[in-house]
Order: C-alpha cells, then structure tokens, then sequence
C-alpha cells in the first residue's frame, strides 16, 4: 500500500495572523484613546489661556454682561493703564531677581550638599541629611507666624534679603534629596580615580559632578523657577513696599474687598504670563529633556 504523506500543519502559524491582527487593532485603539485624551488635555488647557487674552481687551462694565463672549469694543488701553498703575516694570524686575537668585543658590547648594552626603563619608551625614530632608514636611503655613516674627527680629522685612532666604531654604530640601539620590547612582570608582589622580574635592565637584548632573539641574531649576515665580503667600507677608513687591502680589492692586477692575487685572495677568511663555518657548527642549530624565540615573 501507498503511504499517502499527512501534512503536520503547526496551530501557532495559523493563529499567528489573529495575533498580529489582534494587536494592530488594539494598538490602534490604543492610540486613538490616548489621542482623544491628550486632544481634550490640550484644550482644556489652552481655552483658559485663549479666555484670559480675550478678557483683557474689555472694560470691567463689558466684562459683567457678557464673561464669555468676544470683546464687542477692543479696550487697548488696559495694557497701559495696568503697566502704569500697578508699576508692572519694577514688579517683573523684583519677580527675575527673586527667581533667578534664588535658583542660581538652590541648585548649587543642593549639588553642592549632595555631593558631600553622597560621595564624602561622615559619621554626621545622615543626621544632616535627615535634617535637609525633612523640610519636605513642612508647609508654609505652617511656619508664616514664626518666619514674620523672626524676620522682623533681624530688620528683615521689607528687604530683598529678606525674601531670598526663605525662597532658599523652601527650595533646599527638595533640591538635596533630588540631587543626592542622582549623585548616589554616579560611580565611586569616578571620583576614587580622580582622587588618585590627585584632584581634591572642589576639583571633582567642578570637573565631574556638575557636568554629569545635567538632568537634575535642568529638573531643579525647572521646578524653582515655577515655585518662586508664583508664589504670592511668603512675600506678602513680608513686604509691603511696592519696590519690593512681586508680579503676583502687585496684580492684587486691582482687587478689593468690595470691586474689582477685570480688564485692567487680567491685562496685568497677560503681562505677567508672558516672561513664563517665553522661557518655556526659549528652555522648551531643556524642560522636555530634563522631565523625562527625572531626578534618578537611568
């Protein structure tokens, strides 16, 4: 008898087609929700801002009758007359000087102590580091009547001085665990070698840690200059000259308890959004590099 020959035929190949078919659908799927997801994030992010713009061109009466709608008689003047009245030159330059000082010291006292808590052993380094750490705890309000009577005790109220340390020392102990656990994951044998090389710590600190830290830096100082730059509570209570005030505390000229004056304070708000678009739209790749990256070596 003739043998007739069987085809073995293998059910994974057949069901390989399915598979794949299964996966591009869901990967299909996949995309078009996450689309929808991210379109709808986009809008209702933008509408806010498309609002606020909007808004600025109207006088206070146009702005009670109609909230929503376009501006029927496009009011320029609220520009001017909020950039006079609420002196939005000295208030933008006092919101760069206290964000960009106090950033500057965040970052390079936070890596700075980092790289002492971890890479320098001490018997005192997780005391110390315990110390920074737990500033994390703590909030505002919870220290804004001690912090006002200690600043009047030393004569600084009213002062830049005044205003820096706080910004700092709110800053410091996120900076330090960020930077700490980003410095732990840079290998001992680095900085050994360099030692035996004959570098001294301030030699390793300049040379290695600070161009291998790149990531956290960027996160760092992308998390401060956000903190700092709106921030209303601390400063409020510690000045109250003008020549000394911020963005945020000065737009507050155009409120009371009893009125307000719409156009000409989201006028000022426009004002005031407009150097943060710009460092987004200067910083946009850094800030993108430095969130992906986040706080710990990959």
């Amino acid at each position: 008898m003739k043998m007739i020959p069987q085809t073995i035929t293998n059910p994974e190949k057949k069901s390989q087609p399915k598979t794949n078919l299964m996966k591009n659908e869901t990967s299909l799927f996949s995309r078009l929700f996450f689309g929808i997801i991210l379109s709808l994030f986009t809008v209702l992010s933008i509408l806010p801002l498309i609002w606020l713009a909007l808004s600025s061109f109207k006088t206070t009466q146009e702005f009670q009758f109609n909230r929503l709608g376009l501006p029927i008689n496009w009011f320029f003047k609220n520009y001017s007359l909020a950039w006079k009245i609420a002196g939005m030159g000295k208030l933008i330059f006092n919101s760069v000087f206290y964000t960009s000082i106090s950033t500057i010291a965040v970052v390079f006292l936070s890596l700075a102590a980092a790289f002492a808590f971890a890479k320098i052993k001490s018997k005192a380094t997780p005391f110390l580091y315990g110390s920074f750490v737990i500033g994390i705890l703590l909030t505002i309000q919870s220290i804004m009547v001690p912090l006002f009577l200690m600043a009047n005790t030393l004569n600084l109220l009213d002062t830049r001085l005044g205003v820096l340390i706080p910004y700092v020392g709110f800053g410091l102990p996120i900076g330090v665990y960020l930077c700490t656990e980003y410095v732990k994951s840079i290998h001992d044998s680095i900085v050994e070698s360099a030692r035996i090389d004959g570098a001294g710590y301030f030699k390793i600190f300049g040379a290695i840690i600070i161009p291998m830290a790149k990531p956290v830096v960027s996160t760092l100082a992308i998390l401060n200059v956000l903190a700092v730059w709106n921030e209303f509570m601390l400063i409020n209570i510690l000045v109250s000259t003008d020549e000394m005030k911020s963005l945020p505390v000065g737009i507050m000229k155009f409120s009371s308890a009893l009125s307000s004056d719409y156009g000409k304070q989201f006028a000022a708000l426009v004002i005031g959004l407009l150097p943060l678009l710009s460092f987004y739209l200067v910083f946009r790749n850094k800030i993108t590099e430095g969130v992906s990256a986040g706080a710990i070596k990959g």
